[in-house]
């Protein structure tokens, strides 16, 4: 549901708005002008919600080769999270187990207006976050296993590829904000930013771009292989045929979503297997582009793009089935997306490399694409590695 904001902003005091993609001189002078906010139990199709949300405020929905006009009444723009789960209902795929983080969304889109910049509010400085140990939801075992189970079905033909995420959570007192927007600053974090609501919070440091889109022109970079940031690491990952395979097999996926939304011919990919650091870890990412076809709106852009295909799998509908037979919960705030969209341009990165609190706990998600060629015990030691510096941070406090 919506809810309004008072109309007159002019006389609200600003909040700092760390969102991925707000324009930068936008950052101290915004208030909220209205919210909405769905989960999976409240039915319907959230591209069609989402785009008719925005679309109320003047923002891009009905076609997004033609830009809204910027007027100085509008809004600036909005804020959007979509979960995994939030996409996979999107195309009509399983939507997999209940999150573990039950208050968080799984759609916020936040509509800001400039105000009056004002000085910070002043009150009790908030405590130390306090974290308490960390509690996976399945043991290395059943992670291995897991595994085990997505091989036997590429074995079979079902999958080519598939993504499994577990999930961790832990007990904390004090303030979980700060520690949370301090995730932005970690190396590589192209998407860090934060996201609050009533009971939650969103803390991301994503390198990943899900989709954005300019000019008319449509990007996505998905990633996909990893190693240590090290000399021999870089070396083994441009050296691994089993990493640049299941990277090749993730582009054609992207190639295939955009090819949907897109004008005939003009699906390009414009970089191939770039390594690029993330804290201490090297990626493999490319480029993905298109020119958007006519008419093509927000609600189309998200079906084609939702959930991510370097978090899903090949083919996408099968993956997504399978993801939702062994993973033991849902992925939350994980593996969907999250950023910016403004009168002319949308840039949304997707939430890897993120963590959320909700009244008590703090949660993360980490995983890894298999293949045939996988290696259990490997790609379990994959997803402590990513989620590692996520967790140091949030407990330096």
């Amino acid at each position: 549901m919506s809810r309004n904001g008072p109309p007159g902003v002019e006389t609200l005091p600003t909040v700092p708005v760390d969102v991925p993609g707000v324009p930068a001189r936008c950052r101290s002078v915004l208030v909220e002008r209205d919210r909405f906010e769905w989960r999976i139990t409240d039915g319907g199709d959230p591209a069609a919600q989402i785009a008719g949300f925005l679309a109320a405020h003047g923002l891009p929905g009905d076609d997004l080769t033609r830009p809204a006009t910027h007027r100085t009444d509008g809004p600036c723009g909005a804020a959007l999270f979509v979960s995994a789960a939030a996409g996979a209902r999107m195309v009509g795929a399983p939507t997999g187990a209940a999150s573990p983080a039950p208050d968080l969304p799984d759609v916020a889109v936040v509509v800001y207006d400039h105000g009056t910049r004002r000085p910070p509010p002043t009150g009790p400085v908030p405590g130390h976050l306090r974290v308490g140990p960390w509690r996976d939801s399945w043991t290395p075992g059943q992670h291995a296993d897991a595994v085990r189970t997505v091989r036997a079905a590429i074995g079979r033909g079902d999958v080519y590829q598939v993504n499994v995420v577990g999930h961790a959570a832990a007990t904390y007192t004090g303030d979980p904000r700060p520690a949370l927007a301090r995730l932005a600053g970690l190396p590589g974090a192209r998407y860090g930013g934060t996201l609050h609501g009533d009971r939650w919070t969103i803390g991301c440091a994503s390198p990943e771009t899900l989709v954005a889109v300019h000019a008319g022109r449509v990007v996505t970079r998905p990633i996909k292989g990893t190693r240590p940031a090290t000399a021999a690491g870089r070396r083994e990952l441009l050296a691994s045929a089993k990493e640049r395979a299941e990277h090749v097999m993730i582009v054609d996926l992207e190639r295939n979503d955009l090819a949907r939304i897109a004008r005939t011919g003009s699906v390009t990919v414009d970089d191939l297997f770039t390594v690029r650091r993330w804290c201490d870890l090297w990626q493999a990412e490319s480029t993905v582009s298109a020119a958007l076809a006519d008419g093509i709106g927000l609600a189309d852009l998200l079906r084609a793009t939702c959930p991510g295909g370097s978090v899903t799998g090949a083919p996408k509908h099968a993956a997504l089935a399978l993801v939702a037979a062994v993973e033991p919960v849902g992925r939350g705030a994980g593996m969907g997306g999250f950023g910016w969209i403004g009168p002319d341009h949308l840039d949304l990165g997707l939430t890897i490399r993120t963590a959320a609190a909700d009244t008590d706990r703090l949660h993360l998600w980490a995983g890894g694409g298999i293949t045939w060629d996988s290696d259990p015990d490997a790609e379990v030691a994959e997803a402590a590695a990513k989620a590692a510096p996520v967790r140091a941070l949030l407990a330096a406090d």
